[in-house]
């Protein structure tokens, strides 16, 4: 499923939200940045597994998609919490969720 890339990012943090309470899994926003353009980074927490980042991007044309900025494996919490505390401190407007789901069955849309 494509996201449009004009809807606000506090509609998307929103629905992400949602969605992860119909599957039953807890998500949490962590930060939140601005409401109409700022990207939005999930962290994926798994019980004794780790962390995966995804992080919104724009292209060329302004569509927007996932990436994994570190690794496509699982990530140590403490690397992906500085991961993340640096990003916030280069865009400011961007919002974190926190996914934790225990059963790994999560994948940003």
């Amino acid at each position: 499923m494509e996201i449009n890339s004009s809807l606000k990012t506090k509609f998307i943090v929103s629905a992400e939200v949602r969605r992860c309470e119909t599957m039953s899994i807890v998500a949490t926003v962590n930060h939140q940045g601005d409401n109409d353009r700022g990207l939005l980074l999930i962290k994926h927490y798994v019980y004794n597994k780790g962390c995966k980042i995804y992080v919104q991007s724009r292209d060329i044309n302004d569509n927007l998609d996932w990436c994994n900025p570190l690794s496509d494996g699982w990530l140590e919490e403490a690397k992906a919490d500085q991961y993340i505390a640096r990003q916030i401190k280069f865009d400011e407007d961007l919002w974190v969720l926190e996914v934790e789901d225990n059963k790994n069955t999560y994948t940003p849309l």
